[in-house]
C-alpha cells in the first residue's frame, strides 16, 4: 500500500496524509509500520478519532500494552491514558499535569519488554507551550566517535521506575504521579545502553535523565558522567525536532529509536488533552 509520506526537516520524521478512522488490514499496517521503521517519527494531522479508533490505529503497530496506570486509564479502554493539564475539584484527570519540565525518556523503559512505539492523540490543544521533543537517538549513536561507541556497546544500565518516582518528588517539592501510580513496585531492569533495534538492526541510545539510577560495572560518578554527557550529545539542536501540536494531530513514534519529552504548558492559562497508547 503506498501512502503520502514527507520527510520532515532535520534527517528524522515524516508528514502522513491519511484518514486512520477508515484505514485497517495489513497492507496498512504494514506500510506504516515500515514508514514508523524508516523515519523514527510519524504525524498524521487532520485526524478525527474515538476511543475505539486510537486503539485500532494502535493495533496497526502492534499489540496493545494494557499494564498502565489505571488511575488514568479511560473507563472501558484498556491501555488508553489520559495525558493532560486539566484538574477538576482540584484533582488532575490525567497523568501529566504540564507545568514542570518533563525528563528526557523512552517510554516505559523500566519495564523488562521496550515499548515498541507510542501514539498521542490531540483533542484539546494548548495556544502557547506543551510542545513535544523529539531527540534522534539512533542519528546520535552512529555519530559517535568510534571507541566510544565500542565502549557503549559493552554496557547495561539499571532502569528503576522507583528512582524516577524519587527523582520526580524530589524536582516538584514531593509530588509525584508515579509515585503514588499503579505501577511503581515494579522491580529494576537492566537494558542495554545501546539496543539492538530487532526490525532494523540499528542501534539507539537509551537514556533517561530520571528513570536511570546507575551504569552496570562502573563507579557511580563515572558512570553518571557518562549518561550526562550521552544525554547531552542526543538532545544537541542538530538530533531534535519539535513537535508544535494542533486539534486533530496524531503523533506515532519508534520508542526504541527516539527520545522524547514534554514542554512545560501554564495550567493556569492554557489547556491540553491527549489521549496515549503504547504498543509492544
Amino acid at each position: 500500500m503506498d501512502l503520502a509520506v514527507t520527510p520532515l526537516p532535520g534527517g528524522f520524521g515524516a508528514r502522513v496524509e491519511t484518514d486512520l478512522a477508515r484505514k485497517t488490514g495489513s497492507p496498512v499496517a504494514h506500510a506504516l509500520t515500515d514508514a514508523l521503521h524508516r523515519h523514527r517519527v510519524l504525524v498524521l494531522p487532520g485526524q478525527h478519532l474515538n476511543h475505539a479508533d486510537l486503539l485500532a490505529a494502535a493495533a496497526l503497530f502492534g499489540e496493545v500494552d494494557t499494564a498502565t496506570d489505571r488511575r488514568y486509564t479511560v473507563p472501558g479502554f484498556p491501555g488508553l491514558t489520559v495525558v493532560s493539564n486539566i484538574h477538576q475539584g482540584g484533582t488532575p484527570v490525567g497523568i501529566y499535569d504540564g507545568d514542570q519540565e518533563e525528563e528526557w525518556h523512552a517510554d516505559n523503559s523500566f519495564k523488562p519488554e521496550l515499548t515498541a512505539a507510542t501514539l498521542l492523540y490531540s483533542v484539546i490543544t494548548a495556544a502557547e507551550g506543551g510542545e513535544t521533543r523529539f531527540a534522534d537517538a539512533t542519528r546520535a549513536y552512529a555519530d559517535l566517535p568510534a571507541d566510544l561507541q565500542a565502549r557503549v556497546d559493552g554496557l547495561s544500565a539499571v532502569h528503576s521506575v522507583h528512582h524516577l518516582a524519587a527523582q520526580q518528588a524530589d524536582a516538584a517539592g514531593g509530588r509525584s504521579s508515579t509515585q503514588a501510580g499503579t505501577l511503581v513496585q515494579l522491580p529494576e531492569v537492566t537494558h542495554p545502553l545501546a539496543p539492538v533495534h530487532p526490525a532494523t538492526g540499528v542501534r539507539a541510545l537509551l537514556l533517561g535523565s530520571m528513570v536511570i539510577p546507575r551504569v552496570v560495572g562502573l563507579p557511580e560518578a563515572d558512570g553518571r558522567m557518562l549518561l550526562i554527557n550521552l544525554l547531552a550529545h542526543t538532545t544537541a539542536p542538530n538530533y531534535l525536532y519539535t513537535h508544535r501540536w494542533k486539534q486533530g494531530d496524531l503523533v506515532v513514534w519508534d520508542n526504541r529509536a527516539v527520545l522524547h519529552t514534554a514542554s512545560p504548558c501554564d495550567s493556569t492559562r492554557h489547556s491540553r488533552l491527549l489521549y496515549r497508547t503504547v504498543v509492544r
